[in-house]
């Protein structure tokens, strides 16, 4: 499994996966032969191993993950760009160039989008050459003049919110091009969180890199180091304990039961029922004290590592959790009918930021967001890795799109995941937990792909001839999906767009945006 050609050995209990080099022309008509098939763009990233530069892209096929690798030139480190196939790119195409030069032919967005004037222009910070630890601040271009775009015309005007937010947000750029009260346009800047997580990755051991992993989102924890996992254990050509893996999907359906319950309150407040968030956040401050107490973290940082997971599940722990999930379906129900039989929160809901299947399609929406507009796609259910693959996932999905169609699909996968959570400790095998990793692979490449509360999430790493991480790229289904938030605003009114915005929930910082 070299790196220099990306051939992939099967590891049981995972998902299927395929790599291989391009070039430039087969690059583009691969990509575009899977557009016309329905696969949609998971990934876009570039590495530089041995003062070999390259660009990768991850495709969700219908029988797998793709991976394509399309190796440039370092004098001239050029690709064909492949955001008129797959919109999505562009961000990644953007940040690709910010981080390691790599520049994307014929695109028309060229702008810079991770900078921020935070190392000089003409440095790379992916580069072999660029300090692992700090930089000459003196040699940074601190000019930073965004160019956003303008929208004129008789009475319409600009409205710039952020980057600092009040309370505890995550810092980013909304400007609004509105008239009246309605969004004609919203133009989304981020990156100001960018933490150079790529960068510490570099020549971690494995064992160290899953600690790292688990940092990058801290609300997808368990997605995260799972996928890191998965990475690892391709890498290394092994499989997991069945009952350490039973354990990751049981830590995987909590975490998002944990992420759903804590929107569904807030978007409840956004639309001005404070009740809902009230509630919500009680049911969730218990099921992260229950973490806590079961699995020593509350987020589960740390509990999924390569080779298996660091803790079991006792029978007391089993017990807690079954009165547990007794509890939340009853609640949670209950609560279900409150948001639909409210009026006055429907008629925030309904309809508002609508986000049509054509266009969720076309933009490439993913996860959650992507079924509540008829994205009918979960890994969980198309290309599900054990134990997904014995538990028969149900798939939630709407077609209307709208915040209303959002809420939907968590109220489905709280009782979806709750299901999953009492088959799994009925279902779970007995027996070890851990496998040990023997020597670290030379010059290896293993993948990760899991699906997270927010969507999937994908891991891809690279080992140097140490067998230490040469190149560690995270993936978010943020990026993806931030893109799409500018169009689920159109039309809408300003107040409207707190609502739309936590309806997504992206993550501001995972990975690095």
């Amino acid at each position: 499994m070299e790196a220099n050609n990306l051939q992939f050995v099967p590891v049981p209990g995972a998902m299927p996966v395929r790599g291989t080099d391009v070039n430039a022309i087969e690059w583009l008509t691969a990509c575009r032969q899977m557009r016309d098939d329905g696969a949609r763009l998971v990934a876009l990233w570039g590495s530089e191993r041995q003062a070999t530069l390259a660009v990768h892209a991850a495709l969700a096929a219908r029988d797998g993950l793709v991976i394509l690798r399309l190796p440039l030139s370092k004098e001239q480190p050029d690709f064909p760009g492949i955001e008129e196939m797959f919109p999505a790119a562009n961000r990644m195409q953007r940040a690709a160039f910010d981080l390691l030069g790599i520049q994307a032919q014929g695109s028309d967005d060229c702008r810079r989008w991770l900078r921020h004037a935070a190392w000089d222009a003409a440095t790379f910070p992916l580069r072999a050459q660029f300090p692992e630890r700090g930089h000459d601040v003196a040699a940074r271009d601190t000019v930073d003049d965004y160019p956003f775009v303008r929208v004129e015309g008789d009475g319409v005007h600009e409205i710039p919110v952020g980057p600092v937010h009040a309370g505890t947000i995550e810092p980013g750029h909304f400007r609004f091009s509105v008239i009246g009260e309605r969004v004609l346009r919203l133009e989304e800047r981020l990156g100001y969180k960018h933490k150079g997580v790529e960068k510490c990755f570099t020549g971690m051991t494995l064992i160290d890199g899953a600690r790292l992993a688990a940092r990058v989102s801290g609300d997808s924890a368990a997605a995260y180091g799972w996928a890191y996992a998965m990475a690892v254990e391709s890498a290394c050509r092994i499989g997991v304990p069945r009952r350490a893996a039973w354990l990751r999907a049981l830590l995987l359906e909590r975490e998002r039961i944990a992420n759903h319950l804590g929107d569904l309150g807030f978007i409840g407040n956004d639309a001005g029922l404070s009740f809902g968030l009230a509630q919500f956040s009680m049911l969730k401050e218990d099921l992260l004290r229950t973490n806590a107490a079961l699995f020593g973290h509350r987020y589960l940082m740390d509990v999924i590592v390569p080779g298996g997971t660091v803790c079991d599940i006792e029978h007391n722990g089993r017990e807690r959790i079954f009165a547990e999930a007794d509890h939340l379906e009853k609640t949670v129900s209950l609560l279900r009918k409150v948001y639909d039989e409210h009026a006055g929160l429907q008629d925030r809901l309904t309809a508002c930021g609508v986000v049509s299947p054509a266009l969720a399609a076309r933009l490439g929406l993913s996860g959650l967001a992507g079924r509540a507009s008829g994205q009918a796609f979960d890994l969980r259910v198309q290309l599900p890795c054990e134990p997904y693959d014995r538990l028969d996932v149900r798939l939630a999905t709407c077609q209307a799109g709208d915040v209303a169609a959002r809420v939907a699909v968590r109220f489905d996968e709280i009782s979806e995941s709750l299901r999953i959570i009492r088959l799994a400790l009925e279902s779970m095998p007995l027996g070890e937990i851990t496998t040990s990793l023997d020597a670290p692979p030379e010059s290896a490449f293993g993948i990760g792909w899991v699906e997270g509360w927010r969507g999937d999430v994908l891991v891809a790493l690279e080992t140097d001839m140490s067998g230490r991480i040469a190149r560690c790229h995270p993936h978010d289904p943020s990026w993806q999906n931030w893109p799409v938030l500018e169009h689920a605003v159109m039309d809408n009114i300003v107040p409207d767009f707190p609502l739309i915005n936590k309806s997504f929930n992206l993550s501001y910082a995972g990975h690095d945006l």
